[in-house]
């Protein structure tokens, strides 16, 4: 989904690299969560296309040009997005809702943003049709501020960029090539997405009562300052059905558990559901964060089992075909479930064992990192992901855990640097 800034606001005294630093009543974004750089490059360019004299200029024409803060909006989004990504979600929405198929009026509603240029819709309308849902009982309505990125997504041509990993099947099922490695999605899942341009913080962003059965809002909270994430999971809590799921990304989930919503338990898949109890008040601090029980962690890559030689050696002596040389290992799989489920301690043990086995490795020690917050081990928690950080210093998922607990902590600074660096990561592999 798109991580988008806007220095659009505030008050006092500007200098040529202080746009990322002022408040941001339009977009309610933190510059500084996705890098000064980034914010000096959209300046740099805007300065360029306005023929401004200098940054001095440029912010007296920003400030009194509400189209001129559009442009910079788009000169500074960053999409990061393609089809089918987190796929356990979208295999875990089809089956939570698989029940309500039997029931032939039943119309599914879904709410998407920010959806950049369309690849998390259209991903929702494709799976859902693949598990049998007709296109006319799916209504999804995708949101974005970029009017760039919307254009995109209404016109739905995508390359290579978009389709990544090795299943892409649903490419033959639903596109067209059109050749020069371009292909047009087609109109029957395009039908079932409505594209809207708005902002998430505009007060009538959405109907009082919205009612959709599911949210995706994937990776962006974790750009908005702290009063801004209380407020954004306010208004996606209106707009969620009582017994909706909504779908939040890895770093995500402490903040969702500490403003009252409850795991539902579904593996890999990052959702939640509204508890019984509301939420706290808009204007509170939310609780010291705790590692959630639910978690993602990137599926292990496969290992291809070792060949076994043909010989002329009795067969007795050749090596079972199950020998831990050969079979995959599902140790870090097990214990992801066990702690999905509660039984931390079981699933330490199974990370320990791990670890002992195969080395160290950034999967295993930043499960160990969730077990350990969750269990209210901050301290240790830390150190599990400072350790596979060491080993795989862009492991977005630990850079991010790390910054929520200094957050939690205190270290304001620290986990600002962590953000920053899991941003330029995200950024080079886009």
């Amino acid at each position: 989904v798109a991580r988008p800034v806007c220095p659009a606001g505030g008050e006092g005294r500007m200098d040529a690299t202080g746009f990322d630093r002022w408040p941001n009543p339009t977009m309610g974004l933190d510059g500084s969560s996705v890098g000064q750089g980034v914010v000096e490059r959209g300046v740099a360019g805007r300065l360029r296309a306005t023929a401004s004299a200098d940054a001095a200029a440029y912010w007296r024409r920003l400030l009194a040009q509400p189209l001129e803060q559009q442009e910079l909006i788009e000169a500074v989004v960053v999409p990061e997005t393609w089809f089918f990504r987190g796929v356990e979600a979208f295999d875990a929405l089809a089956r939570a809702f698989a029940p309500l198929q039997a029931d032939g009026a039943r119309t599914l509603r879904l709410l998407s943003l920010p959806c950049s240029t369309g690849e998390e819709p259209y991903t929702l309308a494709m799976a859902l049709i693949d598990a049998g849902w007709a296109p006319s009982r799916l209504r999804i309505d995708a949101f974005d501020i970029s009017q760039r990125a919307l254009a995109k997504a209404a016109h739905a041509v995508y390359g290579a960029n978009s389709f990544r990993g090795r299943e892409l099947g649903y490419r033959e099922r639903h596109f067209r090539a059109l050749g020069h490695g371009r292909w047009q999605l087609s109109a029957q899942a395009r039908g079932c997405v409505r594209l809207h341009r708005a902002n998430v913080l505009d007060i009538d962003f959405l109907p009082a009562q919205a009612n959709y059965d599911a949210v995706f809002c994937r990776n962006l909270l974790i750009y908005f300052d702290q009063d801004t994430q209380v407020r954004t999971v306010g208004v996606l809590a209106r707009a969620l059905a009582p017994d909706g799921l909504l779908f939040v990304g890895a770093a995500e989930t402490g903040l969702l558990l500490s403003l009252g919503y409850a795991s539902a338990q579904i593996p890999m898949a990052a959702a939640f559901r509204r508890q019984r109890t509301p939420p706290p008040a808009l204007a509170a601090a939310p609780e010291p964060w705790r590692a959630p029980a639910l978690a993602p962690l990137p599926a292990p890559r496969p290992r291809r089992a070792a060949p076994v030689a043909r010989s002329a050696a009795p067969a007795a002596a050749a090596a079972p075909a199950t020998s831990p040389a050969a079979a995959p290992d599902t140790s870090l799989e097990q214990a992801r479930r066990l702690a999905d489920h509660g039984a931390f301690d079981r699933a330490a043990e199974l990370c320990q064992n791990h670890l002992r086995m195969h080395g160290p490795s950034a999967e295993a020690l930043y499960l160990t990192g969730l077990i350990h917050g969750a269990t209210g081990l901050d301290a240790r928690a830390e150190d599990a992901f400072r350790k596979a950080l060491y080993l795989q210093p862009d492991h977005t998922e630990s850079l991010m855990h790390l910054a929520l607990l200094l957050d939690a902590k205190g270290d304001a600074a620290g986990a600002r640097l962590m953000r920053q660096r899991a941003s330029r990561h995200r950024g080079r592999s886009g």
